[in-house]
């Protein structure tokens, strides 16, 4: 981190400076993030990410960089996996818990991907419980399925950053290349009408009880995504107030 930061210009250096003296004063927020593939999450949680200081977990990610980096859980993931199994929901659980020690998460987390089923959700309220904290807000951004395919057959990704684009509702600056970096965008390989039915499916049937299950602890803003960019993040400011 200090390397980073001796590599910033001055003027960079003074913005982070900045932005971490500002993230003191931001109240902690522990977010879930739930919908649809294509209902918008991928371009609304950096921006949630950068307005509330908080770090970004998406199950996917957090199993890969566990495994590459050798941890408890990381290891037992591997092990799982190497043998054609699932990754169990404790093991999951397990690299949250150890994801959210990290420094960037010192404010709260976004979940995104996490979790999928009631038995998740509970599993998490439980480790989160013996920390003395809770989550505080899930944001349901619902959308109706056939608006979807054309938001998932026009949508590209920057790789690294997960910043998602979209070919007719929010293009890049310059077609095919991140906003921000000027490399390449990527097409993920389900991203197509197919595909999507099957994770539609799915998603009705495992995911909508966890909503249910949050709504009844009175957790739940439902997010209308299909709506403008502006107006989605409109209802997201005014749900995490």
């Amino acid at each position: 981190m200090a390397d980073a930061l001796a590599e910033m210009s001055t003027d960079a250096l003074m913005r982070e400076i900045q932005r971490r003296l500002d993230c003191q004063s931001k109240p902690d927020k522990r977010l879930i993030l739930v919908g649809p593939p294509g209902c918008g999450k991928g371009t609304q949680s950096p921006k949630i990410k950068a307005e509330h200081c908080l770090c970004h977990l998406a199950t996917g990610d957090m199993l890969r960089a566990a495994v590459k980096a050798g941890t408890p859980n990381g290891v037992r993931a591997k092990t799982a996996m190497e043998s054609g199994a699932l990754v169990s929901d404790d093991i999951v659980v397990g690299i949250i818990e150890e994801a959210i020690k990290d420094v960037s998460c010192r404010n709260g987390f976004i979940l995104d991907g996490f979790p999928r089923t009631v038995p998740q959700a509970k599993m998490l309220d439980e480790m989160l419980g013996k920390k003395g904290v809770a989550v505080d807000n899930v944001l349901d951004f619902q959308i109706p399925d056939e608006v979807l395919v054309e938001r998932i057959e026009g949508r590209w990704i920057h790789a690294a950053s997960g910043r998602s684009y979209h070919t007719k509702f929010s293009p890049p600056k310059i077609a095919g290349v991140d906003d921000i970096t000027g490399e390449p965008l990527m097409k993920r390989k389900d991203d197509n009408a197919a595909t999507l039915k099957s994770r539609l499916d799915a998603f009705h049937a495992q995911t909508q009880p966890v909503i249910d299950y949050y709504k009844s602890r009175g957790k739940v803003n439902v997010i209308h995504a299909n709506k403008p960019s502006k107006n989605v993040e409109e209802q997201i400011a005014s749900a995490l107030k």
